[in-house]
């Protein structure tokens, strides 16, 4: 079974019990996961809210931990840093816990914490995240959306793994219709060979299609458009983030 999600309301989090999700948030948390911890953050520490985030950097020793986040795709006032990958940096994380809260992609982490396992997934990772699943039966593609509403740029990484998954991983899934649809969106995006591999993707090109996300177009509205690029880069990262559920606490997937 390969499902994908649109959005984490369109899934019931017990419908997740017993399987493996990927939550993609491609513009820009799950992206800003994942440069976090390539960067060499210990943990990143997801949080609902503003006031939960401050709550739990208080928590731990002075030097060791970076608040960041966004609301509304902007910095929030106090933190150290915002939601742009570019600035997770060895200098500015590297050994310390990122204490993390962003508008849609915490809410979906933390929303499908039934799953037996909770992967984050980007462009930056998308190899790493196909070879975690290798050989997995359940998979729940998760896409976390803009302010409720299903965003592109997360619709097209999902299709991306489920074009790989299907091609490379040889397992015989059954996929929901939003799967289907994702595949679909994912081929007609591309010329067909870039689609499917054969070519390499150079992140201008990908990011040309993100940019016509809902994500993408606020981005560009609040002078981001260079997280748009970031985020277009294609296997960056050698790493996969996943949650533990009972500390919920994101390190390096083993």
């Amino acid at each position: 079974m390969l499902n994908v999600y649109a959005l984490p309301t369109l899934v019931a989090p017990e419908a997740l019990a017993g399987g493996t999700a990927v939550v993609i948030d491609v513009l820009r948390a799950s992206t800003t996961i994942v440069y976090a911890l390539e960067a060499g953050a210990t943990q990143v520490i997801p949080c609902l809210e503003v006031e939960d985030a401050r709550a739990a950097a208080a928590g731990l020793p002075p030097g060791e931990v970076v608040l960041g986040g966004e609301r509304r795709g902007l910095p929030i006032d106090g933190f150290d840093l915002g939601n742009s990958p570019a600035e997770y940096t060895p200098d500015r994380v590297g050994g310390r816990t990122v204490v993390f809260t962003t508008t849609n992609g915490t809410r979906a982490i933390l929303g499908c914490r039934s799953a037996d396992r909770v992967l984050i997934g980007a462009f930056a990772n998308a190899s790493a995240v196909c070879r975690q699943l290798a050989g997995i039966e359940r998979i729940h593609l998760v896409c976390a959306g803009t302010d409720g509403e299903f965003s592109r740029d997360d619709v097209l990484l999902a299709g991306l793994l489920v074009e790989r998954i299907v091609r490379q991983v040889g397992v015989p899934y059954q996929l929901n219709a939003q799967a289907l649809t994702a595949r679909k969106n994912w081929r007609s995006s591309l010329a067909l060979p870039l689609a499917l591999g054969a070519e390499p993707l150079e992140p201008e090109v990908l990011a040309r299609e993100l940019r016509k996300s809902a994500g993408g177009r606020n981005l560009t509205a609040l002078g981001l458009e260079d997280d748009i690029l970031t985020a277009a880069q294609i296997d960056r990262a050698r790493g996969v983030p996943e949650l533990d559920a009972r500390t919920f606490r994101i390190r390096l997937a083993p």
